[in-house]
């Protein structure tokens, strides 16, 4: 038996819930009735994007 489907929309707001208001992961899994687990895969999923390094030689 597979898990609860979310929506991306949903997905979203919960990683905004993490990063742009400063609730805990587990704070946010909670109220949402999801896992961390879940919630953490969202964040690199969703979450903002890791700067790439761009190496030029002349």
């Amino acid at each position: 038996m597979k898990g609860k489907r979310y929506t991306e929309e949903f997905k979203r707001e919960a990683v905004k819930q993490v990063i742009e208001r400063g609730y805990s992961v587990a704070d946010v899994a909670q109220r949402l009735g999801t896992t961390a687990h879940s919630l953490y895969a969202w964040l690199k999923k969703y979450g903002e994007p890791k700067p790439i390094l761009i190496v030029c030689s002349y």
